[in-house]
C-alpha cells in the first residue's frame, strides 16, 4: 500500500501547488481576499484550484477502494495518469479554458475506472 500512499501525497502536494498558485495570482492581479472574482487570469488559476478540490474528493475514496480491492499496482498507474493530467489540465485551463479537455479526461477515466472497479471489488468481497 506504500504506492497508493505515496500517490495520495503526491496529490494533495498537487492542490497545494495549485493553491500556492493562487495566492501568487491574487498578488499578481491584485484580488485581495475574501474575493474570488474581478481579474480573468486570477479567476482561471481558482477554477483550477477549487476544479481540482472537487475532483480529489472523487479520486482518493477511488483510489484507495480500487487498490483495496482490485489490484494496488494498477490502482498508482491510474493515480500517476490522474495527476498527469491534474497538470495538463492546470496548464491549458489557464492558457486558455477551452483547451482543457485532454486534461480533463486524463483526470475522469481513471476516476470513474477506479470508483467501478472498487465497487465490484467491494461487492464480490462481500459475496
Amino acid at each position: 500500500m506504500a504506492l497508493l500512499t505515496i500517490i495520495t501525497m503526491l496529490a494533495i502536494i498537487e492542490y497545494i501547488y495549485f493553491g500556492m498558485k493562487v495566492g501568487k495570482a491574487r498578488g499578481e492581479y491584485g484580488i485581495d481576499a475574501p474575493a474570488v472574482t474581478g481579474n480573468e487570469m486570477f479567476e482561471r488559476h481558482y477554477r483550477v484550484q477549487m476544479n481540482t478540490l472537487e475532483q480529489i474528493v472523487i479520486f482518493l475514496p477511488a483510489l484507495w477502494a480500487f487498490g483495496h480491492y482490485v489490484n494496488h499496482y494498477v490502482a498508482a498507474m491510474l493515480g500517476l495518469v490522474y495527476l498527469f493530467g491534474r497538470m495538463i489540465y492546470a496548464m491549458k485551463y489557464i492558457e486558455e479554458p477551452s483547451k482543457r479537455g485532454v486534461g480533463m479526461m486524463m483526470t475522469m477515466i481513471p476516476s470513474m475506472l477506479m470508483i467501478i472497479g472498487g465497487l465490484l471489488g467491494a461487492v464480490y468481497a462481500l459475496l
